[in-house]
């Protein structure tokens, strides 16, 4: 119970000071990282109370596709920081209603067992035997049958996101030359190919 302990410590001390560096971090390719380290710990935190299904896809998924996709579009964006300092008065009334917003909606969750007693009775769904059902498929049976809708609203949201990354990045750019692949297709055959009879021996 001691070594379960002090691990339980470590992870979650990792994970918190690797969440603040996050937010804090003025480099975006370094709060990326920090990100990894969050998710790594996190599944660590998984894997001590049992839930190893669980930490397998946060490293896999999260780690091995999210992060590292969310890395190379920081690195790809080319962000001007200077501009993005400039705007930060601009769109700082915006951000501070944003932030009110989830303030209270983090304060209702954390206080809904005040105002609804009952809920909790209702979020939580009955566990089946441990030795009966394997943690995948009880993971599994609950999210394709009690919470299917919200399971496909999460692929929409990620969707969402993966057409936001591409919109981002193949912006146009000044003095950078991109193929045209129709372009090149429709040019007359007159423009592309000079035949030239050259005589035997005289070389080209």
């Amino acid at each position: 119970m001691i070594v379960q302990g002090l691990a339980f410590y470590l992870f979650a001390a990792i994970a918190i000071a690797a969440g603040v560096m996050v937010i804090s971090a003025k480099n975006p390719v370094h709060s990326v990282l920090f990100l990894i380290l969050a998710f790594f710990n996190a599944a660590g935190l998984f894997v001590l109370i049992g839930a190893e299904f669980l930490a397998m896809i946060l490293v896999v998924v999260y780690v091995g596709a999210v992060a590292v996709l969310f890395l190379f579009v920081v690195m790809m964006l080319d962000i001007d920081f200077s501009a993005m300092r400039e705007g930060f008065i601009n769109y700082l009334p915006i951000g501070a209603l944003i932030g009110i917003i989830l303030l209270f909606e983090l304060v209702f969750i954390f206080g809904s067992w005040v105002i609804a007693p009952e809920a909790g009775e209702v979020a939580f769904a009955p566990m089946p035997p441990v030795d009966d059902v394997s943690n995948t498929r009880a993971l599994g049976r609950l999210i394709y049958t009690d919470y299917i809708y919200l399971f496909q609203a999460s692929g929409l949201v990620l969707l969402t996101a993966m057409i936001g990354a591409i919109v981002l990045t193949l912006r146009e750019r000044m003095g950078v030359r991109r193929q045209r692949i129709g372009e090149q297709i429709s040019r007359p055959r007159e423009d592309v190919i000079e035949v030239r009879d050259v005589p035997t021996g005289s070389g080209a």
